[in-house]
């Protein structure tokens, strides 16, 4: 059980990453994640309160890094 815990703090934040580094948009990788978790959940492989709040706040985490590591726009030498 804590196997699950530990993945649910890891994984979905990890895939919030890379759909955001594949599709260029933020955005689109939380909906994408979002998406497969509540398909987790209807399947019944997500069963507990506990391991949806561990989703939210990896999703939550997720976002905020894919947030912080946009293009940077580097000022212009003028």
């Amino acid at each position: 059980m804590a196997l699950k815990y530990l993945l649910a703090l890891l994984l979905p934040g990890l895939l919030v990453l890379l759909f955001t580094r594949v599709s260029y948009n933020r955005v689109v990788g939380l909906v994408l994640t979002v998406g497969l978790i509540a398909a987790s959940v209807y399947k019944g492989y997500t069963d507990t309160l506990g391991l949806i709040v561990a989703d939210a706040f990896s999703l939550t985490a997720g976002f905020w890094y894919a947030q912080k590591m946009g293009p940077k726009i580097k000022p212009s030498a003028q």
